[in-house]
Order: structure tokens, then sequence, then C-alpha cells
């Protein structure tokens, strides 16, 4: 089959899973504030960080009494802080369904060495949540990154739970509902939904989870990067602008741009209608196709920021081999960037579908998809 090159290109063809695209409006000007060269515990460093949790909490709606703070090393080193403070007081129950819920799972069972019960389910599926011992420590991921699978609400969470809920949402912060009462603990990045810097992590905790920090000395050592209490109380300076660890004032300023993007648009109603928007012109398409499918198998679990896809053509003899050939093939036309499959995900495509991602890209891109299948399938032939 010939196939005719479109005629449309994305204007930013940055589809990444993370970090991932910034801002339409983003330019490096914006970055001309940065108090570079000045402490991060100067007033005017400290204001900044201060005004990004305030902003943060804000934008998400996230209740009065919760604690938001930043901490060092991403979503990993927000979700691993959590896990080595809180874990170890009572059972608990590990989820997972895909890469890095399993990598938590590793963490409890193997550095932790906790007798957690593990629950799995299969790349494309979720484990029965109902079947969930939720008066045990929960660790779970809402929006599995690299599967494309996110918890669809938090209706099964029981609100007179025993245990903690300590849920990973970098992928689903800022792009889908977070029932903040069924949360104790919530971690993300800067550099999703939000595109902004790698190496910044946010933790969110409940009243609940902070009586636990405060009333609970684990058994196992904290390194400093990981501790949050002092003398069994909060260190609250994390929560107001006093990072335990440098900084980068430069990540700071950019994502409070991205912060205030947000704030110019509307808030969270309007980041989520664009997720969904980008992610529904990817479902339309695969609708009206016999060759793709979501690799979600249900689609209420399907997610709106890093949607997985799966080549379904019985011709293709290869489908490893043949999914990073439409990837290269897009890449090299400077199509669509950085949209294999993750490493240990099954083989296909992930394109990345949060807020700052143009709806107009991924239209002007999917013929491109068209064009890249077809024209695999001829060199394969």
């Amino acid at each position: 089959m010939v196939t005719e090159i479109p005629g449309t290109r994305p204007t930013n063809p940055r589809f990444s899973s993370g970090p991932c695209a910034k801002p339409p409006t983003w330019t490096p000007e914006a970055l001309a504030d940065a108090p570079l060269g000045r402490s991060h515990r100067a007033a005017e460093g400290k204001a900044k960080l201060k005004l990004a949790i305030d902003k943060t909490a804000e934008i998400l709606g996230v209740p009065e009494g919760y604690k938001v703070g930043i901490v060092p090393a991403s979503d990993t080193g927000a979700v691993e802080m959590a896990m080595w403070s809180l874990l170890g007081a009572r059972p608990c129950t590990m989820l997972a369904w895909e890469s890095f819920g399993a990598g938590w799972v590793t963490d409890a069972v193997k550095q932790l060495k906790l007798d957690a019960t593990v629950t799995t389910a299969d790349y494309g599926d979720l484990p029965d949540l109902a079947a969930v011992d939720w008066n045990t420590d929960v660790v779970f991921t809402w929006n599995g990154t690299t599967s494309g699978v996110r918890v669809p609400n938090g209706d099964v969470i029981p609100a007179d739970r025993e245990g903690l809920t300590i849920c990973d949402a970098t992928s689903a912060a800022f792009a889908q509902d977070l029932p903040w009462d069924k949360l104790d603990v919530t971690t993300f990045s800067w550099q999703k939904v939000m595109g902004g810097e790698a190496a910044h992590g946010m933790i969110v905790l409940s009243p609940r989870a902070v009586e636990r920090l405060e009333s609970y000395t684990p058994a196992w050592p904290l390194p400093k990067i990981f501790r949050l209490t002092k003398g069994g109380k909060l260190i609250d300076g994390i929560f107001t602008g006093a990072t335990i660890n440098t900084p980068s004032m430069l990540c700071v300023e950019d994502y409070l741009f991205a912060l205030n993007w947000a704030d110019s648009l509307g808030g969270l109603p309007a980041l989520h209608a664009r997720a969904d928007a980008n992610a529904n012109a990817i479902h339309a398409f695969c609708d009206t196709r016999d060759w793709i499918a979501n690799l979600a198998k249900d689609p209420a679990t399907r997610s709106n920021t890093s949607v997985c896809l799966k080549f379904t053509d019985a011709r293709i003899t290869d489908g490893a081999a043949f999914a990073k050939a439409v990837a290269k093939r897009l890449a090299d036309e400077g199509i669509a960037l950085d949209i294999g499959a993750y490493r240990d995900a099954p083989a296909g495509l992930r394109i990345w579908c949060g807020a700052t991602v143009e709806t107009s890209d991924i239209e002007a891109m999917l013929p491109w998809l068209d064009w890249a299948f077809n024209t695999e399938i001829d060199a394969q032939a």
C-alpha cells in the first residue's frame, strides 16, 4: 500500500511522558526573575518556594489542614520518603499494575523487608480494588504511567479506613480528579502534567498521615533527605518553603510559570479538559482503525495523560521491532518525539496527552501515525 505523506505537521512534536512538553506559552524569558546566585534560604528564595507550595494547593484544591511540601528527588523521592517514614506501623498492602508500582513493591518487600500483601495485575488491567483490605496501609499508583491504566475514582476506598493510603499520583495530579479525603499521602513531580523540570517532588499529607508521623518511629534508619519529623514533631519548615536540601531556583521559577499559566486558563477544570480532549482525539482515532488499540482493556480505566497503544494487525511478525520502527519513523520526520513504549511495558506506543500538549498537535500527528504504520507494513512485506 502506498500512503501519501500528510500535509499538516504538529507545531510541537514533544509527546514525551516525562519530562513533558512545556506550557505552550513558555519561552526561556519566563525564567528571567529567577533569583540565581542567591541562597534559597534568603527572603526572596523562601518566598518563591512558599508561593509554589501555596499555588499548588490552591490549584489542586487541597483541603485545609493538609500539608504540601517540596521534597528532593522528584516523585520517586517523595514516594520513598513516605514509605520509609510511615510503613511498618501496621500490615501493608502493595498494589501494582505496571512498572513503577512494581518498583514500590520491591522497595517494601526487598528493601524494607515488610511482610506485605502484594496484589498485582497485568499491563492493561487493574487489580480488584474492591478486594483490598483498606484497614492495612495501602501503597498504589493512581495512574500507571507505563500502562496507561488509571484508577477511575476513589469510591472503593472507605472513608472510615484504619490504614493510610499512600498514592503515587505523578501522572494524575493536575489532570485527573483526586479524592483528597481518600488519600493520606499523595506524591507527584513538576515534570509531568505541568511541564516543569525534573528532580523536584511534591508531597501532600493528610492530618492522619501527620498523626502517624508524630506518633511512630520506624525500625530502620532514615536518611536525612527522608526525615519529615524532628523530636517527634513534623518539621513545619518543609511545608512553608524551607526545603530539606538545596533546590534549583531556576526550576522553581519554571514551575511558578506553569502554575500561573494554569491559573490563566481557568485552573484545574481547564487542565482536566485539555488532557481529556487530547486523549479523546487518540481514542477516536483508535476506534476507527482495526490495527491499533488502547492497552487499557476497560475504557473506564483509560488514562488521559499517558495513553498507551498496542498494534493489533495480524500481519505484524515482530511486535517489538515493528513498534520501534514506527516510533523511529515519526521521530525522524520530526512528527512525534519519545513515543516508544516504556522499556518494561508491552511493545507499542505511549503518547503523552497532559495539559501542556495542544489538541491541534495530537490531531496533526495522528494522520502521520497512519502513514508510519502503512509504510512500515509495506517495508515488512
